[in-house]
């Protein structure tokens, strides 16, 4: 007889236990199907985002590489002319040592008064 009693009072409450857990679930469903769906959303835009983040990472790439180009051609550009302007700076140098020791003559026999000379037909032609 104890054991019976036992059994319809789990029967009883059992069965109340279950329907209010069933209840709580279908309360619940709504919310854990918006969040899915919420979460669904988010996860599509990151995956955009990403797609988008990549390209700018490579046309970043592309531009850096660009950029480092040209600083290269105007290095070398810079150089060449640096060059020619150490050149032309020094033969003056030169030219304006002679002339004052009084060199006159000697020095348009001199290659410095060569590079003297070209560089001020260059810069009367610019």
């Amino acid at each position: 007889q104890g054991l019976y009693d036992k059994f319809m009072c789990y029967c009883t409450t059992g069965a109340k236990d279950l329907a209010a857990s069933v209840q709580a679930a279908e309360t619940k469903m709504p919310a854990v199907i918006s969040a899915l769906e919420e979460a669904r959303a988010q996860k599509t835009q990151l995956e955009a985002d990403l797609v988008q983040h990549k390209q700018d990472r490579v046309d970043a790439e592309d531009a850096v590489k660009a950029a480092m180009a040209l600083r290269e051609k105007e290095a070398a550009i810079f150089a060449k002319a640096s060059a020619d302007y150490q050149t032309n700076i020094a033969a003056t140098g030169k030219a304006i040592d002679l002339i004052s020791k009084g060199a006159g003559g000697s020095f348009l026999q001199s290659n410095a008064a060569a590079v003297v000379r070209t560089l001020t037909i260059n810069m009367d032609l610019s």
